[in-house]
């Protein structure tokens, strides 16, 4: 009888395999997305990947809506499954998401169990991405950089909603998204507090207290 796994049991694992399958990747753990928290999100060259995880202990309860919201967000999306949805899970997600089983593998006496991932189905392009959701993801400091790589107009007094859309309308899609996963590689959460209450003092508007530093991990 296999052995339940659980999250916490996945997570590590499964990022060292991301990075081996796809090199140079950026993962970001808990990022709140729309009306929803993600597992995770992979940055790779141009492209997002939302990644949600279903251990033995989950159900497919929220699922639904949690395809939903990924498909607003992200280029491509992965859900990871334990044993126990392996035989079922194709019937729960559209034909353009990714699955990736895991199943614990016992070692020899004097090694430890791992866990062994296999991809069941490789992700293609999401047709639901909606583009000015997608970069929600930047900061306002991150997206004024690329509004002045592509020479752009500042607009620091109107909504980020505003000038998501500008961007949008005036960067080449190409151009823009491999800009924005730059910029997300280079992201750093021990001074991010101090970038956003910088250009929020600089466009007159209030510092905001009390920051949160997301945990992330770098791989690359």
């Amino acid at each position: 009888m296999n052995k339940k796994i659980y999250d916490r049991d996945i997570r590590e694992p499964l990022f060292e395999f991301l990075e081996e399958k796809y090199g140079k990747v950026r993962i970001l753990e808990e990022k709140r997305t729309g009306e929803a928290r993600v597992d995770a999100v992979m940055i790779t060259d141009s492209v997002l990947y939302g990644i949600e995880i279903k251990s033995d202990a989950d159900t497919y309860t929220r699922l639904s809506g949690q395809v939903e919201n990924y498909d607003k967000y992200y280029d491509r999306n992965y859900v990871v499954v334990g044993t126990r949805h392996a035989g079922h899970i194709e019937e729960h997600v559209p034909p353009y998401w990714g699955i990736i089983t895991v199943e614990p593998v016992s070692g020899d006496d004097n090694e430890a169990e791992s866990l062994d991932f296999y991809v069941l189905r490789e992700p293609s392009d999401n047709p639901n991405v909606i583009p000015s959701k997608k970069l929600t993801i930047l900061w306002r400091p991150e997206l004024a950089h690329i509004q002045e790589l592509n020479g752009l107009h500042k607009y620091a007094g109107k909504s980020k909603e505003y000038v998501r859309d500008y961007v949008i309308d005036s960067v080449e899609p190409e151009r823009l998204y491999s800009e924005m996963t730059d910029e997300l590689f280079e992201r750093d959460y021990s001074t991010i507090g101090e970038r956003i209450n910088k250009y929020r003092v600089e466009h007159g508007q209030h510092r905001r207290k009390n920051l949160k530093k997301r945990k992330r991990i770098y791989k690359g």
